[in-house]
C-alpha cells in the first residue's frame, strides 16, 4: 500500500514536474527527477530550490525543512536512474507522442513489476499511455494542479485496465502521504476540472478576440463580479496558452463540440510564442525577472 512507497521518480522537471518533486520531497520521500539532459536537470533543481525559498520567505516553510527537502532530491539526465522507483510520475510536455514514448521506455526500465506508472496529463487518455506498456493495470492518471505545492487537489484517473488495487494505492498515497484532497474521474478528455474549466477560458478568449471587451475588463469583471480569485485570461496565462490549446484540442477531438474548439486567436498566440507568464507575455505582460 501507499505507506510502502518511499522511492519516487518524476519524469520532467518543468513547472509541473518540479512541483510534484517538491511536494514528494517535502513529504519525506526519496525523489529522483529525470530531465532530457544534465543542463535541463540543473535548471529543474534551480526551479525547485527557488520554490522552496519562496515558501520560506512567505513563512509557509521552515528553513530547515526546505534544506531537508533538497537533500532528498536527485536530478539526472538519464532515465535509467529511475530503475528502482516504486512510483513514477510522468510530467513531460502535453503531447501524446512524447508521453507514449516515456511510458514505453519506463516499462522496460522500471524493475519492480508492482511499481505504479502515473501520468500528470491534463487531458490525454490514460488508456493510450497504459497500452504503451506491458503493465496497463499499473498505469493511472495522477493529475496535480499548478502550483503543485499550493493547490490541494489531485485527480485520480483510472482507465479500463487500471486495477482497483492500483487506484486505491495511488489515492491513499496522494491523500495520506502528500496531504492532497483527491477526486476520482473516469478516463475522459479533460477529466473533471478541465472539462469544466477549459470551455470557460475559451469563452473568455473568444470575447477578447471579438473586441467585445478588453482582457483587463474581462478579468476584472470575473474577479469583482463573481468573486473569482483570478480572471480567466490571467488564469490561461498562468496555465500556459500552449497547454490550454493542447487540452482544448484533446477535448474537441473526443467530443466534437464547438465549445471545446481552440479559438484562432489562441492558436496564433501559441504560434507566436506568446504563451503567458512563462514567456513574459500572453493576454497580459509579466516581469520575467
Amino acid at each position: 500500500m501507499s505507506g510502502d512507497i518511499r522511492r519516487i521518480g518524476v519524469v520532467g522537471g518543468g513547472q509541473m514536474g518540479a512541483g510534484v518533486a517538491e511536494v514528494c520531497a517535502r513529504a519525506g520521500l526519496d525523489t529522483v527527477v529525470c530531465e532530457v539532459d544534465a543542463v535541463a536537470a540543473r535548471a529543474a533543481r534551480d526551479r525547485v530550490a527557488a520554490s522552496l525559498d519562496r515558501a520560506v520567505r512567505r513563512g509557509k516553510l521552515e528553513e530547515s525543512a526546505a534544506q531537508n527537502a533538497l537533500t532528498r532530491l536527485v536530478f539526472t539526465g538519464d532515465l535509467e536512474d529511475l530503475a528502482d522507483r516504486q512510483l513514477v510520475v510522468e510530467a513531460v510536455v502535453e503531447n501524446p507522442d512524447a508521453k507514449t514514448e516515456v511510458f514505453a521506455a519506463l516499462d522496460k526500465i522500471i524493475e519492480d513489476p508492482a511499481a505504479v506508472l502515473a501520468t500528470n496529463t491534463s487531458s490525454l487518455p490514460v488508456m493510450r499511455l497504459g497500452m504503451a506498456t506491458s503493465r496497463a493495470d499499473r498505469v493511472v492518471g495522477l493529475h496535480f494542479f499548478n502550483p503543485v505545492p499550493v493547490l490541494p487537489l489531485v485527480e485520480v484517473v483510472t482507465s479500463l485496465h487500471t486495477s482497483a488495487d492500483t487506484a486505491a494505492t495511488v489515492e491513499d498515497f496522494a491523500a495520506r502521504v502528500l496531504g492532497k484532497t483527491v477526486i476520482r474521474s473516469r478516463d475522459r478528455a479533460g477529466f473533471v476540472v478541465n472539462a469544466l474549466l477549459i470551455p470557460y477560458l475559451l469563452s473568455a478568449i473568444r470575447m477578447a478576440e471579438s473586441g467585445f471587451a478588453t482582457a483587463a475588463g474581462i478579468d476584472t469583471g470575473m474577479e469583482l463580479g463573481c468573486a473569482h480569485p483570478m480572471g480567466p485570461l490571467k488564469l490561461a496565462d498562468l496555465i500556459g496558452l500552449d497547454t490550454v490549446a493542447s487540452i482544448a484540442e484533446s477535448l474537441y477531438d473526443e467530443f466534437r463540440e464547438p465549445l471545446y474548439a481552440p479559438p484562432p486567436l489562441l492558436q496564433r498566440m501559441v504560434e507566436a510564442g506568446l504563451l503567458g507568464r512563462k514567456t513574459g507575455r500572453g493576454f497580459h505582460t509579466y516581469d520575467r525577472g
